[in-house]
């Protein structure tokens, strides 16, 4: 357990991650931020998940972006 003790991504959700970056930043600056289809393209939770659950660099982006984010966030 202690690997995990300073990770803010252990225990939360790749689906809670993005509802919360979507609902602080909105899909429109999503797809800004992060130039993925999935983010401007007709976008929706469930198609950005499934696609961000197939690739593994579009994940690490997502990821990335929440833990810059959650200052602002909390």
């Amino acid at each position: 357990m202690e690997k995990h003790h300073n990770n803010p991504l252990h225990g939360v959700t790749l689906q809670k991650i993005l509802e919360e970056l979507v609902a602080h930043y909105g899909f429109d600056t999503l797809g800004e931020l992060i130039k993925i289809k999935c983010f401007v393209d007709n976008p929706s939770i469930k198609s950005s998940l499934t696609f961000l659950r197939k690739t593994d660099w579009a994940r690490t982006k997502v990821e990335q972006l929440y833990i810059k984010t959650l200052p602002k966030i909390k």
